[in-house]
């Protein structure tokens, strides 16, 4: 039997009173941070309860114990991001506050592209931008343009987008056939969406070109210049500069005062992914960190990660008014036109969508609730994690080796096998790395089958796999807790060493 008004109503109220015992649960150490189970398994986990994951024989609705029992499935199986255990990516617990407003937005479903179909959510949207070209600074503060998009990635394809029709104005018209050859420049620490937009702008990645970085993962001034010299000397027309604060692996930020200065001298959008990292700004203590970026012709900034709202919640911004409208405006008179009710605030012909939730919203009313001290305290308790976790690896009597000096909220290191210790990656063989290439994901394949904490690896350049620990929204993470986790890690990784070191065991390396 389908649900019907009456027991839908009565539905809704059931799993509010399980997400918010889920909610509540969040901090408990006891549950696994995730509960491992293969696609086949998890297909007979809900069809053990009555709800197959296959839509296959859906013709007829399902009734609501059946429903109520995919929820409970859901929450069950679903990685727990609001654990203080999981420290994988780079966003987190999500705020309660921003959570009961995600809801509002969902109930309200109110599509955000005209004043009229979305009062409150637009009038948001545009005193939460204010608010964010508040924190950059002049001149953004005084003169800007955004969005709220879905992600940090859209916002990268925006500032390729607005800067290549600012270079070369016919492009909206012409395309790319017949035009300028057009090269964009990143570091070769940026973030991979950068290849994306170059994708469907019709850049092409050929014409994107990887700048190389300094120790700390910040792009090379001098490296940038003469790229951008070697593009002019064959004709190509050099057009825009992806910057990046807070990288996704190191941590990174790029020089952007120096970097501001070499795109006004050559006449090239400055755009700067401060996804992770400009967060930095609400933070007196480290908001040096975004030195310069005030300059930069465009910004992306996703609350949805250090400050701890849920996904999404993304920002573009710019300080080119009119920009957004001109490269992107398709003025359908169906929504558009300035004769409708207060037309001037209507955002959708300035994006390339049509259809937008009302994400903003999230932010205000977690900005209300906490206000930007609030903020501040959330960014300056990452930092202190992340300088004690620092502290403690180093302190560790070599059971694990840094891979670099931390510059942000990202610490990376190796857990070192005894044989190993002292572990030094520049004069270390390559019989060494090859076997810290192989122990790191098998370290974290232990942690993640006992539903310990979850961490990433990854290598980097010539360096292999090594432990990427992040702290994200991470209000509910204590320094003992930390003190814990490497304990464990040199447990599992003294099993895993061990093993492999056993013949009449199954090999794990």
């Amino acid at each position: 039997m389908c649900p019907t008004a009456d027991t839908s109503q009565d539905l809704i109220g059931q799993i509010t009173l399980l997400l918010c015992d889920y909610l509540r649960s969040q901090g408990d150490q006891s549950q696994p941070v995730s509960r491992v189970l293969g696609p086949e398994q998890l297909q007979q986990v809900f069809a053990a309860a009555g709800i197959p994951l296959s839509l296959e024989d859906s013709h007829e609705g399902t009734a609501p114990k059946e429903l109520l029992a995919a929820v409970r499935l859901a929450l069950q199986y679903s990685v727990r991001t609001g654990s203080p255990k999981f420290l994988n990516q780079l966003y987190a617990r999500a705020d309660p506050i921003s959570l009961a407003a995600d809801w509002l937005v969902s109930a309200l479903n109110c599509n955000v592209h005209t004043y009229e179909a979305a009062p409150v959510l637009t009038a948001v949207e545009v005193e939460v931008l204010d608010k964010l070209a508040a924190c950059i600074g002049e001149p953004y503060t005084s003169t800007h343009d955004g969005l709220f998009v879905p992600g940090g990635s859209l916002s990268n394809y925006y500032g390729i987008h607005l800067a290549r029709n600012r270079a070369d104005p016919q492009y909206k018209q012409r395309g790319s056939y017949g035009g300028p050859c057009m090269v964009a420049f990143t570091s070769e620490h940026a973030h991979y969406s950068y290849l994306k937009a170059a994708f469907v702008t019709g850049l092409g990645t050929d014409n994107l070109i990887s700048i190389p970085c300094d120790a700390a993962g910040g792009i090379l001034p001098d490296k940038l210049e003469q790229a951008i010299n070697s593009a002019k000397a064959v004709g190509k027309v050099p057009f825009f500069v992806g910057a990046t604060a807070g990288t996704t692996v190191l941590g990174g930020f790029d020089p952007f005062q120096d970097l501001a200065a070499i795109c006004t001298r050559h006449n090239l959008w400055l755009h700067i992914d401060g996804a992770w990292g400009a967060a930095c700004l609400l933070s007196p203590r480290h908001r040096h960190l975004m030195e310069g970026c005030e300059q930069a012709d465009s910004l992306a900034w996703n609350p949805h990660k250090l400050m701890g709202l849920p996904l999404q919640c993304a920002a573009f911004l710019t300080r080119h008014p009119g920009m957004l409208k001109a490269s992107c405006g398709a003025n359908a008179s169906y929504l558009f036109g300035e004769d409708r009710l207060h037309a001037d605030y209507d955002l959708g012909d300035k994006t390339m969508l049509c259809g937008r939730r009302g994400d903003a919203f999230k932010l205000w009313l977690e900005w209300k609730a906490y206000g930007t001290a609030g903020f501040a305290r959330k960014v300056e308790h990452s930092f202190r994690l992340a300088e004690h976790f620092e502290k403690a690896v180093r302190a560790s009597g070599g059971k694990f080796a840094l891979v670099q000096a931390r510059s942000y909220v990202n610490v990376c290191f190796w857990w070192v096998p005894p044989p190993m210790r002292p572990f030094t990656a520049d004069s270390a063989p390559s019989e060494a790395l090859d076997t810290l290439a192989k122990v790191t994901p098998a370290i974290k394949s232990k942690m993640q089958h006992a539903g310990d904490a979850l961490i990433n690896f990854q290598p980097l350049g010539s360096l292999p796999n090594f432990f990427r620990i992040v702290f994200s929204s991470a209000l509910s993470i204590r320094e003992e807790d930390l003190d814990g986790l490497l304990n464990r890690m040199d447990q599992y990784g003294q099993g895993v060493w061990q093993a492999a070191r056993q013949p009449d065991l199954q090999p794990m390396l």
